[in-house]
């Protein structure tokens, strides 16, 4: 699996836990603060290379001292960064997750130069050489950009696949309507999903996607695991019961898995196990790299970890 991850990259900032923040200049103890590499794109990757995938991102970032530490964070992890784009005026993006003791994670985020990315940085001759493109956050950069990117890949027989990044409140479905002709595997939450078809059922929005074009939607659903559609049908799969730290870099984690086995020629629902197993190992720890875990002993974990329900 030669894979191109392209498009957000943020730099997180994880505290933990965090029950509220002190008033005025008070300050409180905390039992571990890290950063980590984080986003739909260099978040997929993280997971994507541990599962074995050659990864290479693309995106834009800053010149800044939090550009650098996304940079070797990334590079560390065996992923190619050549790649990716550095803007002088323009800073890297980042987000301050502090964590509560339940899991829950609200943000503080810089959109930084991540909706700076455009036709000019693609690297075309590269997105052609892969076996696939993950193009993460397609919001930022418009449709009409993320079709074009899309098309180039189907035209070199690339599969391709997409997460989206914005809350499901601020979807809109014309934001996705028209790349999702060039979309084999369409990766959102169900809040997305809902918010960007504009139905109120889930199955009902995940199959106007469908209608649209995508070949498949497979969708996160947290603690209920995963739902399939296609044209043909659609099919539930599980989460696996685990203690949950931290649910930061999970549905990232989940797209790695499923696309992951979708390159072994699993069926999608040996992918979405994957997939669904990729997360739990993620979410047992804080931030998107969290899990020192292979292809092999995920496969493990999906035959022997206790699932939900």
């Amino acid at each position: 699996m030669k894979v191109v991850t392209m498009g957000v990259h943020v730099l997180d900032v994880l505290v933990r836990p965090v029950e509220a923040i002190p008033e005025g200049q008070g300050a409180t103890l905390v039992e571990d603060i890290r950063m980590t590499a984080a986003g739909t794109a260099a978040g997929t990757a993280l997971t994507l290379a541990k599962l074995g995938a050659r990864v290479r991102t693309a995106g834009a970032i800053g010149t800044d001292p939090t550009g650098d530490l996304l940079l070797g964070l990334l590079e560390k992890a065996g992923i190619d960064t050549g790649l990716i784009v550095r803007r002088v005026d323009t800073s890297t993006s980042a987000t301050v997750l502090p964590i509560r003791p339940n899991g829950d994670r609200p943000t503080l985020h810089l959109l930084g130069a991540n909706i700076t990315y455009g036709l000019d940085d693609v690297p075309w001759d590269a997105v052609a050489e892969a076996t696939h493109l993950h193009l993460g956050g397609p919001e930022l950069i418009g449709a009409e950009v993320a079709a074009r990117i899309l098309a180039h890949a189907k035209e070199h027989d690339v599969v391709t696949s997409v997460d989206l990044l914005a809350p499901g409140e601020l979807g809109t479905f014309d934001q996705i309507e028209p790349l999702l002709p060039y979309v084999d595997h369409l990766l959102p939450n169900d809040d997305q999903v809902l918010g960007f078809s504009g139905e109120a059922d889930l199955v009902a929005g995940a199959q106007k996607l469908v209608a649209a074009g995508a070949g498949l939607v497979a969708v996160t659903r947290g603690a209920e695991g995963a739902l399939l559609v296609t044209a043909e049908g659609t099919e539930s799969v599980p989460a696996f019961d685990v203690d949950v730290v931290d649910t930061t870099g999970c549905g990232d984690a989940f797209s790695a898995g499923f696309l992951r086995g979708i390159s072994l020629n699993r069926t999608p629902r040996e992918a979405a196990v994957l997939g669904c197993a990729s997360a739990a190992l993620v979410a047992q720890g804080l931030g998107s790299d969290h899990g020192d875990f292979d292809l092999a002993e995920a496969d493990e974990f999906s035959m022997t970890g206790k699932v939900r329900g």
